[in-house]
């Protein structure tokens, strides 16, 4: 027991009044000192360390008479404190950890890359990520998934409020995957998150800033234990790269979603504008081409914009590609 209560910080005479108040109720300091095997006054301020911790309070009539506050809370309160400074130890030592790879890439550029092993290595490194992020947190979303992917909504949801923007590429798959799009996904994005679709995605991925990022390792079907971290280099600004360009190609979700009860052919207008707007016509082109006036030519390219859910006409040429339009 004394040891248990050393590594919760907790002196060994505390940790053993505390344990023989819990046994005896409404005990005095000469009561504990007795059970104990010490002295009056050691009982006494054990005493009133307990009650500064909030392990201890004094009787409501008899004053000198204390009582153990339950140990699910009392214990638990010295569980969280510590808890809380291997949290910050932990993130203190990723930032030094972050200084000493930035002050070595150029001297050894093996540092760039870090392989992580162990399903908790992995989620500690993601929890640090999202909690040094100051402006942008980016990513790749797609199964398989092999723990619980709402778990990262309180991060985000924190950081979300302190204005770090959170833009996330779901997989098609990703929304599919079952209870994925109600519990998670449209979850962040009521909180602000930034999301978007692809029919494919090229590997999972998550971004912190321009300064780290993480690759979960799979094999097929199945995700391993481990990931690659990948640090300042010419690696992490292929990916910033490979984000972007893969943001530019992707459907905003909620388009993406209403394609899916959206009419599985274009109408006479859009059929008539997609060739036109694919081959790079302006839009004063594609109205003498139709003979339309620019009032209508304008008009009816918003229509197709918004059944498309583009908000440029690159967007428009893939979303419809991916239908089957062209």
């Amino acid at each position: 027991m004394s040891e248990a209560f050393g590594a919760l910080g907790l002196s060994e005479p505390d940790g053993q009044v505390y344990a023989a108040l819990v046994a005896a109720p409404r005990s005095t300091a000469a009561d504990l000192a007795e059970r104990c095997g010490l002295t009056v006054q050691q009982s006494g301020k054990s005493l009133s360390r307990l009650a500064q911790q909030g392990m201890a309070t004094r009787a409501p009539v008899e004053r000198d008479h204390y009582l153990a506050v339950a140990p699910d809370v009392a214990i638990g309160t010295l569980i969280g404190h510590r808890e809380a400074e291997l949290r910050s130890a932990r993130a203190e030592m990723h930032r030094l950890m972050d200084a000493f790879r930035e002050a070595s890439r150029y001297t050894d550029p093996a540092r760039s890359v870090e392989v992580l092993t162990g399903a908790e290595a992995i989620a500690q490194r993601i929890e640090y990520l999202q909690d040094t992020s100051v402006q942008q947190v980016r990513g790749f979303d797609c199964p398989p998934y092999v723990q619980d992917v709402a778990a990262n909504l309180v991060h985000q949801r924190r950081k979300l409020i302190e204005g770090v923007r959170y833009r996330a590429i779901y997989d098609r798959e990703a929304v599919a995957w079952p209870g994925r799009l109600e519990d998670d996904i449209l979850v962040g994005v009521r909180d602000g998150e930034e999301a978007r679709v692809r029919t494919t995605l090229p590997m999972k991925l998550i971004m912190s800033d321009d300064r780290m990022a993480i690759i979960p390792i799979s094999v097929g079907d199945s995700v391993l234990d481990a990931a690659y971290v990948i640090h300042p280099s010419a690696l992490l600004q292929a990916l910033d790269r490979l984000f972007e360009a893969e943001w530019e190609r992707a459907v905003p979700l909620q388009a993406s979603l209403n394609s899916e009860v959206g009419p599985a052919e274009p109408d006479e207008d859009h059929r008539k504008l997609l060739p036109l707007l694919a081959a790079g016509l302006t839009d004063e082109s594609i109205a003498r081409s139709l003979g339309w006036s620019a009032r209508t030519t304008q008009r009816r390219l918003q229509a197709l914009m918004r059944e498309l859910g583009a908000s440029t006409r690159f967007q428009a040429g893939i979303s419809a590609r991916e239908r089957g339009w062209l």
